[in-house]
């Protein structure tokens, strides 16, 4: 009897990782693909932007209405929504007509598709946690969270691939991947949990357009400049939102978030450290990417082979986190994860402008190795915390936190990248005697290019004087780049000092009441 239940709690998290897989992909493949589908669309640049970000807002804005949506309708049922919602829009957006109406069609599917993976990660997370004993949670979420956390370096690598049949692929790729995760639930019948309870509307009106304001206006400051009144009307009108919504939370009787559980130390600690870590993890594949491409001068798919060395330190470190979380606590493990973090970004960065990466991927291992021993503890130890009527609606409550902190680096950091480019890249052309008006030209054919095979033949068809700005240019990136990872280091050591100071020790004992006994969310773990 008791093989018979490890068996089918193995099945249950297989199945709930099959589940979330396409959305992990997704975060990813897409973007390799937009060249495509510009000509084959023919996209705006506004439309193909929105490709890209329309997914992510919806995503962002929906993740904690999801997760109490899980809760109340129940998590498996939520599960079997999102994924054929997930799996329909993609066949949708594989689908989408040449036409006028292209564009319209692809940005509303894609909008919808991440909808539904705002209803499916917070209840496939629950259903997962909700499987496992407390002192086995912590090996079962790291094994989730190191299989979840590799598949987004699965995108450029599937999508270089697929890209060269059809852009089509990497939408209809998603549809066997959802029939394989409905197989699998129905065969791991992971128990239903309901606690019916009455939606806070206004509540989800709020946290929705505030968390959408804030994000667009962090996704747009980089189209529309951070001294545009449109980046800040909508970043602090999101803000604004989002105050008004705790003040509505802690005045209703039946609130869509418990927000009196961030009374607890243990609880908001848990939330700083990981806020700071998708504030670096996110921003990690773009900025990698882009220096793979252009400094590097690798194709599409070598940058994602570039990513597979960061995941291989990841999933190794991992599972040791949850070794460590599950006999000591996640303090241990999140202390020593964020200071490696923080060391092997700074050691990636002092040998980016070397543009050897024989020299480098130890340490950009070494970076993945910190976050592995980070994501996965500090992420259990934050639902451990929470009342279990609530799984769902604490799982979106730290997506939604970990959305919003990959959102600000993302853009904090894109914008320090861009200005240190153009700066650096104008003093590079303007020296080799290219008037001051054509150097923003260069710079943006040359990023553009995308590196690799293009870049190289640009280089080639220009002739040797080019060729030199050429690799001037690489050197200017690999500098902006190492900017970039120097500002990662520090925004780990941040968490370290976070978590020495303000996580407890020891571990998260199991509740004496039963399953369903209510559990005052502010009260200590």
């Amino acid at each position: 009897m008791a093989d018979d239940a490890s068996d089918r709690k193995r099945l249950v998290l297989v199945a709930m990782i099959f589940a979330v897989a396409m959305m992990f992909i997704d975060q990813t493949i897409v973007a390799l693909a937009v060249p495509e589908l510009e000509k084959d669309l023919s996209l705006s640049s506004t439309g193909s932007q929105w490709i890209i970000n329309g997914y992510l807002l919806a995503l962002s804005a929906l993740f904690a209405l999801g997760g109490k949506l899980a809760d109340v309708l129940g998590r498996r049922r939520t599960v079997l929504i999102g994924v054929t919602g997930f799996a329909v829009c993609s066949a949708l957006c594989g689908a989408t007509p040449t036409g006028s109406i292209g564009e319209a069609w692809m940005i509303a599917f894609r909008v919808l598709q991440g909808a539904f993976a705002a209803l499916l990660f917070p209840a496939a997370l629950a259903i997962v946690v909700a499987a496992f004993p407390l002192r086995e949670r912590g090996r079962a979420l790291a094994v989730f969270f190191a299989v979840t956390g590799g598949l987004t370096a699965v995108g450029p690598l599937a999508g270089g691939y697929l890209t060269e049949w059809t852009w089509r692929a990497i939408f209809w790729v998603n549809v066997p991947v959802a029939v394989i995760a409905l197989a699998l639930t129905a065969a791991a019948r992971p128990a239903e949990s309901r606690h019916p309870a009455p939606i806070d509307v206004r509540g989800a009106l709020l946290v929705c357009a505030g968390m959408g304001l804030a994000v667009l206006g962090l996704q747009q400051a980089g189209t529309w400049g951070w001294d545009d009144a449109r980046t800040w009307v909508a970043i602090v009108a999101g803000i604004a939102l989002l105050a008004v919504f705790v003040a509505h939370q802690l005045r209703v009787p039946a609130p869509l978030i418990q927000v009196r559980i961030f009374a607890q130390r243990a609880f908001a600690a848990d939330n700083a450290v990981l806020f700071l870590l998708s504030a670096a993890f996110v921003p990690l594949f773009f900025f990698a990417s882009v220096y793979a491409q252009v400094a590097l001068g690798y194709s599409a798919s070598e940058a994602g082979l570039f990513l597979l060395v960061f995941f291989g330190g990841f999933a190794l470190a991992a599972q040791w986190g949850g070794k460590i979380l599950d006999e000591r606590g996640a303090k241990p493990s999140v202390t020593l994860g964020c200071i490696v973090a923080a060391v092997g970004f700074a050691l990636w960065g002092s040998q980016l402008p070397e543009l050897d990466f024989d020299n480098q991927w130890y340490f950009l291992a070494l970076a993945g190795a910190g976050m592995g021993l980070v994501l996965g503890p500090v992420s259990t130890d934050a639902v451990n915390r929470a009342p279990r009527t609530s799984y769902g609606e604490v799982t979106g409550i730290t997506q939604t936190v970990r959305n919003f902190g990959a959102s600000l680096g993302l853009a904090v950091m894109g914008s320090i990248f861009l200005t240190e480019n153009v700066s650096r890249v104008d003093e590079t052309v303007v020296a080799e005697g290219v008037p001051q008006h054509e150097a923003h030209e260069i710079a943006r054919a040359m990023m553009s290019s995308g590196g690799g095979d293009d870049a190289s033949g640009f280089a080639e068809r220009a002739g040797e004087g080019a060729r030199a700005i050429f690799e001037a240019v690489q050197l200017d990136v690999a500098e902006s780049t190492r900017t970039i990872a120097y500002i990662m280091a520090g925004v780990m050591l941040v968490g370290f000092i976070v978590a020495r100071l303000w996580m407890p020790r020891g571990r998260v004992e199991e509740p004496t009441a039963g399953d369903d006994a209510p559990t005052s969310a502010a009260s200590a773990a």
